[in-house]
């Protein structure tokens, strides 16, 4: 009979391209008032012998805390779970191999082609063969509508010759004191509107009944200056539903923002995504108690890094879902924070996957970027700012025109690299374990028909020989090289792959890379760390515990985000505008902070940030800015401009400083801290054991056994000392060349490097 209370159990389950990795918690049956148990899980994201990795993982999880036996096939029960955290890559993966719903786009008439022409960006302006990304709507319908803006942005006299309203939106008096010819509104903007056309239901009913009869049942609708005037969009929504469109993305309610490309972007993203994000949905809940759904206990972690309930979730923002939880992961486990004496370094966080390698800065805040784009695709809204390269444990391995190459096309999780025994191809992993540099003793044991085999080394070898003898036999081969040298070679190239997203992040931006500390992290970061900081400079090196399954563990510690966005147009610095400015934000701000009460965090638990997207008059580019300073009334506001001047001068180098400011959009974020204190902070637990001289180094007599790896600096080093993690104390040092295994993960630590342990965390310090 189970000891483990009913609600919990807390999943935290990250499903990549080639693992998925569950983290676990829950109450200790011997200590119940203690620290929490915590169990790892770690399973390939496809295998025939499951339909669902997550569902899977919790399945395994189930039975190994409660002891009981739970069936393959029939649904989970969830009396024991207390909450389901999820990050997923369907969507990404659905964008980049296109494999989204089928939808139409909706558009005012005259702009059909709108999104077609785009911003006229060219990133690629020396490329002789240019291939645009094809749309993502399959069909465009033109609607009669149209509204327009009253008057002119820039108009030195707008003040004087503007639109009046009551407080009640009635004009008082017209542009320029004239009586106006048609119906005139106030936008959420403030900007006076003016109705040219409205949509004709007699016309538009049957434009859209046409497309359900084509099988269209996901729609995205843009309007003109639909941001200001979301009414249009409204309307034909629900004549939208009325004709049976199961999915319906209106532009301005996604995001209210001016610029109608990124805007209507946005919207064909999400009609294209959140149909299939739905379908995973259903068949995630189908595995469990149907009661799981309107429990309220599932949430997806979202491209900006926080979490949101299962029925907020879409499509658009899920594109960097996947990765977001790693990011957490290492910026909760590894920053010193804020104080005197704190180590004022950066960190990178290198996540190091079965398909690809994600790179991210954090510096005490979260990087976001407000417009990106991802696979030919341009969309607007936080994510993450995220560098990602084809580069990672599955990437194949070719020899071709005499270069080594290590990637872009990927092993994935079927077949996998040549040691997964389902005949794939040659990939990083493999040279990795022809290296030495993974142990088949310590490997998950969870390949072949029956998944209790270990990766298989003969195989891997066997064709990493085909390729050495390819590679000697080539005219341009100078020498002869030995098979370690050419799985070294592979190796090298990768790194150099790594690489190139961190200097983009760090030297493009200005900032010095070797002054950071590199976060490892995935299945493959402990193999890799070592040599790719020694490639960057960077001398200090954090692995955490769980680095291999570090964005499921990241999720476990993630917070509750909500949102609220407005367009606004108004010009900052004058004391109307200020009055007005605040007083939004406040409502914003009582707004999400009564929506986290109501989903159960009690006030000390809920922190708001207050956002303003700002620009230089005459300018489009806009930058979110967080205010600075805390006001000193309801009616102030922080220091916004001095947050956007530094903004800006730090971005483009310069000042518009004749230029007034202006104010594009309001926002506020709100997150509830779901998370209790992590204890000592790794910094400051590295300093006591230094300072109370409770370090030592470790000796070869300690370790758990050998095993021969190559080492460029010397090659093939046959009784390399392999320790267990489990077996090191806090304070052990740990030099190398050796390795570091736990039951998820492999630590190389290359000659010169040497590994402090600590309660959490291996502090690597590279020469």
């Amino acid at each position: 009979m189970s000891t483990i209370p009913d609600h919990s159990i807390r999943i935290a389950a990250d499903r990549g391209g080639t693992f998925c990795d569950v983290h676990a918690s829950y109450p200790d049956p011997a200590n119940p008032t203690g620290p929490p148990r915590e169990l790892i899980v770690k399973l390939l994201s496809q295998d025939p012998a499951y339909p669902d990795a997550p569902t899977e993982g919790i399945r395994r999880v189930l039975e190994a805390v409660t002891g009981e036996k739970v069936p393959r096939g029939q649904p989970l029960p969830i009396n024991k779970l207390a909450s389901i955290r999820l990050s997923t890559t369907v969507a990404t993966n659905a964008l980049l191999e296109r494999r989204g719903e089928k939808h139409a786009l909706v558009v005012t008439e005259g702009f059909r082609d709108v999104l077609l022409i785009g911003n006229q960006a060219r990133p690629k302006i020396f490329d002789l063969n240019i291939r645009r990304p094809a749309p993502l709507y399959e069909e465009v319908v033109e609607v009669a509508e149209r509204v327009t803006l009253v008057g002119f942005t820039s108009d030195p006299r707008a003040e004087e010759r503007g639109v009046k309203f009551d407080e009640d939106g009635r004009v008082v008096r017209g542009y320029d004191g004239e009586t106006p010819a048609e119906e005139i509104v106030r936008g959420l903007s403030g900007e006076a509107v003016r109705i040219l056309r409205k949509p004709d239901p007699a016309v538009v009913k049957p434009q859209l009944q046409a497309l359900r009869e084509k099988g269209y049942t996901s729609l995205a609708i843009v309007f003109v200056h639909s941001y200001t005037y979301p009414e249009h969009e409204q309307l034909v929504a629900e004549w939208a539903g009325e004709a049976g469109f199961t999915h319906i993305s209106q532009s301005a309610a996604l995001l209210p923002v001016i610029k109608m490309v990124p805007r209507g972007a946005s919207a064909t993203a999400d009609a294209y995504l959140t149909p299939v994000l739905g379908a995973y949905l259903n068949g995630f809940f189908s595995g469990f108690d149907p009661a799981l759904r309107d429990t309220g206990r599932v949430e997806f972690m979202t491209s900006a890094g926080g979490l949101v309930p299962a029925t907020q979730f879409s499509g658009l923002r899920s594109i960097l879902s996947g990765p977001a939880g790693g990011v957490v992961g290492y910026a909760r486990t590894s920053w010193a924070g804020e104080g005197e004496g704190r180590d004022k370094r950066a960190i990178i966080g290198l996540d190091v996957g079965g398909t690809s390698t994600d790179v991210s800065r954090f510096a005490g805040r979260y990087e976001l970027v407000h417009e990106s784009v991802t696979a030919g695709v341009g969309v607007v809204g936080a994510q993450l700012d995220i560098n990602t390269v084809a580069a990672g444990g599955g990437s194949c391995l070719t020899f071709a025109r005499g270069l080594f190459q290590a990637g872009p096309a990927s092993a994935g999780a079927v077949p996998g690299p040549v040691c997964y025994r389902r005949g794939g191809p040659l990939a990083l992993t493999d040279a990795n374990l022809v290296l030495g540099r993974l142990v088949p003793a310590h490997f998950p044991k969870i390949f072949g028909p029956n998944e209790d085999e270990g990766p298989d080394e003969a195989a891997a070898r066997a064709a990493l020989e085909k390729v050495k003898e390819e590679i000697n036999a080539d005219p341009s081969t100078e020498r002869p090289y030995s098979l370690d040298e050419v799985a070294y070679g592979f190796i090298k190239v990768a790194n150099e792959t790594m690489c190139r997203p961190i200097r983009a992040l760090t030297e493009a931006r200005g900032y010095a890379t070797g002054e950071h500390i590199l976060a490892p992290f995935g299945g493959a970061g402990g193999q890799h760390a070592c040599e790719i900081a020694r490639l960057l400079g960077i001398k200090t090196v954090l692995v955490h515990r769980y680095s291999s399954v570090l964005s499921a563990y990241g999720l476990a510690l993630a917070e509750r985000v909500l949102e609220r966005q407005e367009p606004s147009s108004a010009v900052y610095g004058t004391s109307e505008t200020t009055k007005e400015l605040a007083g939004r934000l406040k409502r914003m701000e009582d707004d999400v902070r009564g929506e986290l009460k109501e989903q159960g965090f009690p006030p000390e638990r809920i922190k708001v940030e207050r956002l303003l997207n700002m620009r230089f008059d005459g300018t489009d580019t806009a930058l979110m800015v967080l205010g600075e300073d805390v006001p000193s009334s309801s009616d102030a506001l922080e220091d916004f401009e001095g947050a956007f001047k530094r903004a800006y001068k730090s971005e483009f180098g310069f000042l518009l400083e004749s230029k007034a400011i202006v104010v594009d959009d309001v926002k506020v974020r709100a997150i509830g801290s779901s998370f209790d204190d992590l204890g000592e902070n790794v910094h400051d637990e590295v300093r006591r054991l230094r300072t109370e001289g409770k370090t030592a180094s470790v000796s070869k007599e300690r370790a758990n056994g050998t095993h021969s790896v190559y080492f460029e600096e010397l090659g093939r080093v046959p009784d390399t000392p392999i320790f267990l993690l489990d077996s090191l104390h806090p304070g052990d040092e740990v030099a190398g060349p050796a390795i570091v295994i736990d039951d998820t993960q492999t630590i190389v630590l290359v000659p010169g490097a040497t590994a402090l342990v600590t309660s959490r965390h291996l502090v690597i310090e590279v020469e």
